[in-house]
């Protein structure tokens, strides 16, 4: 099982979208926005950035924190 490093599939599940649509708005194809959302893969920072934008979230919600 891949470490969850990131939560943007939990963050979609909160505001009702899917990950088939965040594909569409960053530019990505739905295989590899499953693998980001699974935490198989990691997305690049700039990326990441686009997904919080589009998300409207801070950046930093869209990753598990590294301490309490």
């Amino acid at each position: 099982m891949a470490e969850r490093i990131n939560r943007i599939k939990e963050i979609l599940l909160l505001q009702e979208k899917t990950q088939v649509w965040l594909a569409s708005e960053i530019g990505k194809t739905t295989t590899s926005m499953a693998a980001i959302c699974n935490n198989k893969v990691q997305p690049h920072l700039k990326d990441l950035k686009k997904i919080a934008a589009i998300l409207d979230v801070d950046i930093r919600d869209l990753l598990v924190p590294t301490k309490e």
